[in-house]
């Protein structure tokens, strides 16, 4: 099983790459985000028959008949908020290019309508759906709103012949689709120690997973592609957007603390010993709405006197924001300046003002339009990053859970008739499991004061508005010293911005991983932009910058 886009807007050619670069049986697509399903909605907005990922049918344009050559099936949920919408337009498709292709949907993800004020909201439905269709012989299936990893555990269970009981096997697969789901990012793609990389990462290929009937797999990727798969790739991909031991889906719990890596030879690495247990009673669904107005104006300060002129604007600005004051206005000034710089950008300092509001012409040009007025009676060297305009809408994300029973998981299949999916009939409700024990820490020895990345790898990414931040190191030694230093307290004064906020620690032993959970960083979802860097990508890469006294063994 292949994956040939990890979101809306990968790389477009992929798919014939993974087409042609070797053995396939099925090929996955994954287009689906919090913010992708904001987007899409807004494109419903103006389209009803809109919803979908256009791009897939760009695609699918030029590959369609190469995968029926090839005995592919597709598997993607680039229906989004109309999969079957997209699975008429794949039929149009096939019929002008005069190939015959049996295309199959799933439904009932969306539930909209039960909760007034959303722009979209959508339940994560599990796999099954998708096995009903494929078993019925269909070539392409097209889903809205599943869990990434469902793009893997359907055709698997399709398959194997697996039944909804069997969690391990359905808990290997739901591994094996977390470590595809984002494409290049299991083969080297953002990857911490890129820096030592034995590919060529200027065009990482797509990832593969060799699925086998126990649910055990290997991540490998096609001959010849850029990249490379290790341990590391895969342990940064396991560890990202995960919370704690178990992981939780529509069809199984994961215990991700059961997974056991291992090389398998160049650019191969096996994963077995997976663990599942019954799915939790409920289901997630993802709720979009508009959250109000935005606007941004990023004031440039040159030279000296950088805090003085970042003052002197802020209070030129204050009677202007009195006037009509917005419900939030954020001020950060962010030191991107040097002594004695050789170029301009780099003797510069960025002044940014985020004001928000339900009514967008608090945000407006009376705002925006203050900061222009300041052009020549400000601080010297006054200029802005780009001129102001009027106030833009900015989604929020919440989640929240329905009984399993309550939504219509339904396939469609190629000749039209609906079979209903089954709720998980075996529940269990979600608990932390037994904190597995500390390892015995390392002997007292010499230190040196260093950035924790010299020593551990780092992959952080968001849940609405938590992020969350994985950490691992390449050695049981490292891993001694990570589990007794990198705690809760360490890593609150490490991140600056999580001292006044819940943050929970998660030990992964079998991955030499420590997961930490920050709640409410990143505000109300990454369309909301809160901060910098709104959908944490960057956040573990910050923590590893940051320094701590190492022993000089791990050095």
């Amino acid at each position: 099983m292949g994956n040939a886009s990890g979101f809306y807007g990968d790389r477009s050619d992929a798919l014939r790459e993974m087409l042609t670069g070797g053995e396939l049986d099925v090929l996955t697509g994954d287009y689906l985000a919090e913010l992708t399903m904001l987007i899409l909605g807004r494109d419903r907005l103006k389209d009803p028959g809109a919803g979908y990922a256009r791009t897939f049918l760009r695609q699918l344009e030029d590959c369609l008949g190469l995968a029926q050559e090839r005995g592919v099936r597709i598997v993607t949920n680039a229906g989004g908020l109309n999969p079957a919408g997209l699975a008429d337009a794949v039929r149009t498709l096939a019929d002008r290019l005069g190939i015959p292709v049996r295309v199959a949907h799933v439904e009932g993800d969306d539930l909209t309508a039960a909760h007034p004020g959303s722009l979209a909201a959508h339940a994560y439905l599990g796999g099954f759906g998708i096995a009903e269709c494929l078993r019925a012989g269909a070539d392409v299936v097209v889903t809205g709103r599943v869990t990434d990893a469902a793009l893997v555990t359907g055709p698997a269970a399709a398959h194997f012949g697996w039944r909804p009981q069997e969690y391990d096997r359905l808990a290997g697969a739901v591994v094996a689709g977390h470590v595809l789901e984002c494409g290049t990012q299991a083969t080297g793609g953002n990857y911490a120690f890129f820096n030592e990389a034995s590919g060529d990462l200027r065009r990482p290929g797509f990832p593969l997973a060799e699925l086998h009937e126990d649910g055990s797999c290997v991540i490998t990727k096609h001959p010849g592609t850029g990249g490379f798969v290790d341990v590391g790739t895969v342990t940064a991909q396991l560890l990202y957007e995960t919370g704690g031991a178990r992981y939780a889906g529509p069809d199984v719990t994961a215990r991700l603390d059961t997974v056991r890596l291992s090389q398998d030879g160049p650019d191969r690495v096996r994963i077995e010993g997976v663990r599942g247990e019954a799915p939790p009673p409920t289901l997630k669904v993802g709720r979009n709405r508009l959250g109000g107005f935005r606007n941004e104006v990023v004031f440039v300060l040159t030279g000296l006197d950088i805090e003085a002129k970042a003052d002197l604007v802020q209070e030129q600005m204050a009677d202007a924001l009195a006037k009509s004051p917005p419900q939030e206005a954020r001020w950060e000034l962010v030191r991107t300046d040097r002594a004695d710089a050789d170029t301009e950008e780099t003797a510069s300092a960025l002044l940014r003002l985020v004001v928000r509001d339900q009514d967008q012409e608090a945000v407006g040009r009376a705002l925006s339009g203050a900061a222009v007025e300041l052009a020549l009676a400000s601080y010297p060297g006054f200029h802005v990053l780009a001129p102001p305009g009027k106030g833009a809408p900015y989604g929020v994300f919440e989640d929240v859970y329905v009984p399993q029973g309550e939504v219509p998981h339904v396939a469609v299949l190629h000749d039209g008739r609906r079979i209903p999916v089954p709720p998980a009939q075996d529940t269990l409700a979600l608990q932390d499991p037994p904190r597995p024990p500390l390892p015995e820490p390392l002997p007292a020895g010499p230190t040196r004061r260093a950035p924790l990345g010299l020593v551990a790898g780092a992959r952080s990414g968001d849940k609405g508005g938590n992020a969350n931040v994985g950490v691992w190191v390449r050695s049981d030694e490292a891993w001694r010293w990570l589990a007794h230093t990198l705690t809760v307290d360490t890593f609150r004064h490490l991140i600056p911005e999580s001292r006044e906020l819940t943050v929970t620690r998660h030990l992964l032993p079998n991955l030499r991983a420590v997961n930490f959970t920050v709640e409410g960083i990143l505000g109300r979802g990454v369309a909301a932009q809160h901060r910098f860097d709104p959908q944490a990508k960057a956040l573990g890469e910050w923590l590893r910058s940051r320094h701590l006294d190492i022993p000089e063994a791990l050095l």
